[in-house]
């Protein structure tokens, strides 16, 4: 009997702390007209002292259960993406695993930055499809507004980024011709590592951060901007078409796209690329910022919310990020 795995609840959690343009205007030199201009975005949203990726996560999951119709109890195993992890060991995701009470369920942690639920989705297929596990829950979790520049020297990052967290829980299934994940596709080009990143603090390192460090700002995000869009519109159209073709499918057959919020202008040139209708094409990076590995499950749970997802249609979801990253999912919603 061929398995298959069908996404049965999705869910998401933002901080309630809404940080906007005009914010950012009193902490850098800069314009509400800029940021809008360069990103799309409006605002976003960045945690309260106190908050942390894990408790972003826990109300995820918890709203990914309650839509599914299920409990903790009855997870088989937990993945979460991120890239801004709680501490530098263990993963976020054993902190998550506190938060819901877990059990025993064995959870891990994957740093694929941007791109990185599109590894957890792949990975969770894959589980269920090998009859290893019949339910994965699979999270994007980011909180990067602690660890930005807040000032004019690092605005051309820190506009860009928000907090959040999504989940998606998968459960077996075989249905043939059902709901499900038909395909998911993901590659990784290292040798650009250094054009998206954070350099400190460091293993490679002794010691892994020093005051010449934080003094130069090599613990903020550096992001070389030009060539990091450059490639994301050259790789976001191939790995989407790659999946599409390795499911069957065609361009025209998929209902709804769902691109990484990483700047509202990669995705309105990807659009444009692939003649894609605007009205095919989801967007909430104007309210959110680019949360990372959040930003697709989070979107995908937004979707499933508000009428843009019906049963029998196909979605397709797209990532591109550090490392560099990248990877396409084909899913029918059920």
């Amino acid at each position: 009997m061929a398995l298959r795995s069908h996404v049965i609840g999705t869910g998401m959690c933002v901080p309630d702390r809404v940080v906007t343009n005009a914010d950012l205007t009193r902490w850098m030199d800069t314009s509400e007209e800029w940021i809008e201009q360069r990103t799309g975005i409006l605002e976003r949203r960045w945690i309260e002292p106190g908050q942390r990726p894990s408790d972003l996560a826990r109300e995820a999951s918890h709203a990914a259960l309650a839509q599914a119709g299920l409990e903790v109890g009855d997870i088989d195993c937990i993945l979460l993406a991120t890239l801004s992890a709680e501490h530098d060991f263990p993963g976020t995701s054993f902190f998550l695993h506190e938060a819901l009470d877990a059990g025993n369920v064995p959870c891990i942690d994957l740093r694929a930055q941007c791109s990185g639920f599109l590894y957890a989705l792949q990975m969770a297929d894959a589980l269920i499809r090998s009859d290893v596990h019949r339910r994965v829950l699979v999270l994007g979790c980011e909180v990067h507004s602690t660890g930005l520049d807040v000032s004019t020297e690092g605005r051309d990052v820190t506009v860009i980024f928000g907090d959040g967290a999504g989940a998606v829980l998968l459960e077996a299934s075989d249905e043939a011709d059902g709901p499900g994940v038909l395909g998911v596709r993901v590659h990784a080009e290292g040798k650009h590592a250094r054009r998206l990143w954070t350099e400190a603090p460091s293993s490679a390192a002794s010691p892994r951060l020093t005051a010449e460090m934080i003094e130069k700002g090599r613990h903020f995000p550096f992001m070389d901007g030009r060539f990091v869009f450059k490639h994301a519109v050259t790789r976001m159209p191939e790995v989407l078409l790659e999946t599409l073709d390795a499911t069957g499918h065609a361009l025209a057959d998929v209902d709804l796209f769902l691109f990484h919020q990483a700047n509202l202008r990669i995705n309105e040139f990807v659009a444009q690329k692939l003649e894609i209708p605007a009205e095919k094409v989801l967007n909430n990076i104007q309210r959110y910022g680019n949360c990372s590995a959040a930003a697709l499950p989070i979107l995908l749970a937004e979707a499933s919310r508000s009428g843009a997802l019906e049963p029998g249609q196909l979605v397709s979801l797209t990532a591109f990020g550090s490392g560099f990253t990248w990877g396409s999912a084909l899913l029918r919603w059920g």
